[in-house]
C-alpha cells in the first residue's frame, strides 16, 4: 500500500478504502421451492443456500418436514414465502371435500387441472385452504409469507388466479411467481409432453397478468426454471437463460421505483430451483409419501450446479446480485 504525506511531508499509512462494487445489471431471487418436503430435502437447501447457490425458499406447510423447514430459516436467516398447494398431498382445512378424492388427497398436478376444467372446484373452498395455508405458514415462521407462488404452477390456473390474487391483496402479500420463461421455445432439451404442459402454462401466466396487475400484485421482470430443471440444469444451460433475461431488460414497473438506487435501470428475475437431496424411500411428501421427482438424483444434480464455483464466478462476471423478494 502506498503512503500518504502529510502536511509535514511524512508518510503515514494509508488508509483502506473499500472497493467500489460495479452496479449490478440483474438482480436474481434464486428460489428453492418444495423447502419442508422431507429432511433431506430441508437439508441440501440449507447447504445451498450457505453456499450462495440460493437466496430464497419457498415452504410447502402440508409437508412432512414443514416444521423442521421453518425453524431451520429462522436459525440461518433464510429469505422465505409461502409454496401454496393444492394439488399434492393433504390440504390444511377441513372443508376442502371437491379438491380432494375419496381417499382424502388433493387431486395431483394433472387432476387438479382435470377437475377444473370440469367445473367440479369450488373457489370459496380453494380460498379457505389458501387463507389456511397462510395462517399455518404464519403459526410456523412467526410472520406473513414475504412471496406466495404455486407448487405446479396451480396459481396461475383460471379461477384460482382470481381468488389467489384477492388472498394475496387482502393480507398485504406482496409478490408472487408469473411462469413465463422467455427463450423457452428454443430450449432443444425439452421432450414433447414437458413442451406441451409449460405452453399451457405460459398461457396460463400471461393471462393472470391483468389479473395480477388489477390487485395490485407485484412479480420479477423475469421468470427463470422451466428449461433449467433437473438433468436439464447445467452452468451452461442457465447461461444461456440468464443471457435471454438481461436481453430482455427491465419493465416498466420495475424501473420507475428504481431497484438499485440508481439511474440505470435494472432487471429484476427470480430464478426456480430444486436443489435437495434424494428422499428416501417412504421418507417425505405431503401426506401420500415422496415422488419419482424427489427421490431421483436430479435434485443433487441442481444442488451441485448451483453451488459450481463455475455459476458463482458467471454471476461475478456478469453482475448478477443474488438477492430476496424484499430487495427487488
Amino acid at each position: 500500500m502506498c503512503g500518504v504525506s502529510d502536511t509535514n511531508g511524512q508518510t503515514r499509512g494509508a488508509q483502506w478504502r473499500p472497493a467500489i462494487m460495479p452496479q449490478p445489471r440483474m438482480m436474481l431471487v434464486v428460489t428453492g421451492d418444495d423447502f419442508g418436503y422431507c429432511p433431506r430435502r430441508n437439508q441440501g437447501i440449507v447447504d445451498c443456500f450457505q453456499a450462495g447457490g440460493i437466496s430464497n425458499v419457498s415452504l410447502l406447510v402440508n409437508a412432512c418436514a414443514a416444521k423442521e423447514a421453518a425453524d431451520l430459516a429462522k436459525r440461518h436467516n433464510i429469505p422465505i414465502g409461502l409454496h401454496a398447494n393444492l394439488s399434492e398431498g393433504i390440504p390444511v382445512c377441513q372443508q376442502a371435500s371437491t379438491l380432494t378424492n375419496q381417499h382424502g388427497f388433493f387431486h395431483g398436478k394433472m387432476g387438479f387441472r382435470q377437475a377444473l376444467e370440469r367445473g367440479q372446484l369450488s373457489m370459496k373452498q380453494v380460498e379457505l385452504e389458501l387463507r389456511a395455508q397462510v395462517r399455518l405458514f404464519r403459526e410456523l415462521t412467526g410472520h406473513l409469507p414475504h412471496h406466495m407462488d404455486g407448487h405446479q404452477h396451480v396459481h396461475v390456473l383460471p379461477g384460482v388466479r382470481d381468488v389467489f390474487a384477492q388472498v394475496l391483496s387482502n393480507l398485504k402479500i406482496p409478490y408472487t411467481r408469473v411462469p413465463v420463461e422467455t427463450g423457452l421455445h428454443s430450449c432443444p432439451a425439452l421432450p414433447a409432453h414437458l413442451q406441451r404442459f409449460y405452453a399451457q402454462v405460459e398461457k396460463d401466466a400471461l393471462d393472470s397478468i391483468p389479473v395480477f396487475t388489477r390487485y395490485g400484485i407485484r412479480w420479477p421482470d423475469v421468470y427463470l426454471g422451466l428449461s433449467t430443471m433437473g438433468q436439464n440444469m447445467s452452468v451452461h444451460n442457465l447461461q444461456r437463460a440468464l443471457g435471454h433475461a438481461l436481453a430482455v431488460g427491465p419493465s416498466l414497473a420495475t424501473t420507475s421505483g428504481g431497484a438499485s438506487g440508481s439511474h440505470q435501470p435494472v432487471v429484476t428475475a427470480e430464478l426456480m430451483v430444486h436443489p435437495g437431496y434424494p428422499s428416501q424411500p417412504q421418507e417425505g411428501g405431503c401426506g401420500e409419501g415422496p415422488d419419482d421427482f424427489s427421490r431421483s438424483a436430479d435434485r443433487q444434480h441442481e444442488l451441485s450446479v448451483l453451488r459450481d464455483p463455475a455459476l458463482l464466478d458467471l454471476y461475478s462476471r456478469e453482475r448478477v446480485q443474488l438477492c430476496a423478494f424484499k430487495d427487488i
